[in-house]
């Protein structure tokens, strides 16, 4: 890493998360935080080619049972990672989950996910007996930079 300041970031949220500081991990904790959309596991193979497919799935799921990263379902047949902030608890207890519940775009232009952390997940009325412990929401549609709306 030439970057000393993100090298110690890196470092910090593995710790953080009582995650071991392999090269790895370091390594895919990096790719996933300089990139604004959420990344499916052939992402992480055409940035990372260094790192075999199993390499980077034993990392991906060892960060999402830490809860450093969550899995977005975004309905494109493919699991993709978004790091989780470092406020997140989603899922360390069972009454945790909801909290840290937000929505996700994908463009269906560039077929990027994005976390929109500001915008809530309605949470559905469920008939008596039914109880919540997660939401999947994603919105579909066209994102800023496809539209040409970039800020």
């Amino acid at each position: 890493m030439n970057n000393p300041l993100l090298a110690s970031i890196v470092e910090e949220k593995l710790a953080r998360r009582d995650i071991r500081a392999t090269s790895s991990r370091i390594l895919v904790l990096r790719a996933l935080m300089t990139t604004e959309s959420a990344l499916a596991l052939s992402d992480l193979e055409a940035i990372l080619p260094t790192l075999d497919k199993s390499t980077l799935f034993r990392t991906l799921t060892t960060f999402a049972a830490h809860h450093l990263v969550h899995v977005v379902e975004d309905g494109s047949g493919l699991a993709k990672y978004a790091l989780c902030s470092d406020d997140c608890h989603c899922g360390e207890d069972d009454n945790d989950e909801l909290a840290d519940l937000h929505t996700h775009f994908y463009c269906e232009r560039c077929q990027r996910t994005f976390c929109l952390r500001g915008v809530p997940v309605p949470i559905p009325a469920l008939p008596e007996g039914f109880s919540v412990r997660t939401v999947g929401f994603v919105v579909k549609g066209i994102c800023d930079k496809c539209s040409g709306a970039q800020p």
